[in-house]
């Protein structure tokens, strides 16, 4: 399904995307050498509750994970790279940690993902990785407006990580979103520029441009759920949910500093 919100419904994504960049933004400051990946879940519960919300992954049992998830906001670290999921263990001087969630709010969801150093970064590659990421997000959302065409996107995205030197799995990527949580078009995060569906206001999309760093290739941890890079390399994973309005493409997730 793909949805075409009504200005009345992308205000309300507005809230959401507002909710969503304030939640990630605290956890990132609170998430600190010695953090329990359970104590993040539960501030993430306390801060979606508090706020009226709904989680869009508690109850979430998609057909490739082993569901329902059962928490509130994925945790991945180091070569995990999608839907970690959070367990007990303590976060140590120099991980790389991605933080991804996504929230209903008043009916309408968005979805948010930031990689960072926890404490000391130790290898340089993490900071790469994690710009390169970085950098593909804004080039998506440039190139998303009223008539491109997702592969425009897909295309912007994929020519920044592959001139960074990373390999681009293309079986997890952006997507549409609205009233759920994930919603066509599927957006992958490399693509040929003229293809794919017409991008028109009132669509939302969540992009994320996410690596590893010597490997296209994913397995599953034996929780049934995180998915780590097939040669223990390390990751990162950046997201954004844009509206496609009549003059472009307006972020709605950003944290409420930037």
């Amino acid at each position: 399904m793909i949805e075409i919100l009504t200005p009345a419904e992308v205000d309300k994504a507005r809230a959401t995307g507002a909710l969503v960049g304030a939640i990630l933004q605290s956890v990132r400051a609170r998430a600190t050498v010695g953090t329990n990946l359970l104590e993040i879940d539960r501030w993430a519960h306390e801060m979606i509750d508090a706020a009226g919300a709904e989680s869009c992954y508690v109850d979430y049992a998609p057909s490739f994970g082993r569901g329902p998830f059962g928490h509130y906001i994925c945790t991945s670290v180091n070569d995990a790279v999608l839907h970690g999921l959070p367990h007990d263990y303590r976060l140590a001087d120099g991980d790389l940690l991605t933080l991804d969630l996504a929230v209903l709010l008043d009916g309408i969801a968005a979805d948010a993902a930031v990689s960072f150093v926890v404490g000391t970064p130790r290898h340089d590659e993490d900071l790469a990785l994690v710009d390169a990421t970085e950098r593909a997000l804004r080039a998506g959302i440039a190139a998303a407006r009223p008539g491109a065409r997702i592969g425009d996107l897909s295309h912007a995205i994929g020519t920044v990580l592959t001139a960074a030197g990373y390999p681009v799995n293309t079986e997890f990527g952006g997507h549409g979103i609205g009233s759920t949580m994930h919603q066509d078009p599927h957006v992958t995060n490399i693509g040929r520029p003229g293809r794919g569906y017409t991008l028109r206001p009132g669509l939302l999309l969540a992009l994320e441009p996410w690596v590893m760093l010597d490997t296209d290739e994913l397995v599953v941890d034996d929780d049934g759920w995180t998915l780590r890079s097939a040669t223990g390399c390390r990751t990162a994973h950046t997201e954004h949910t844009i509206a496609i309005t009549e003059s472009g493409a307006e972020i709605l997730t950003l944290p409420p500093d930037a």
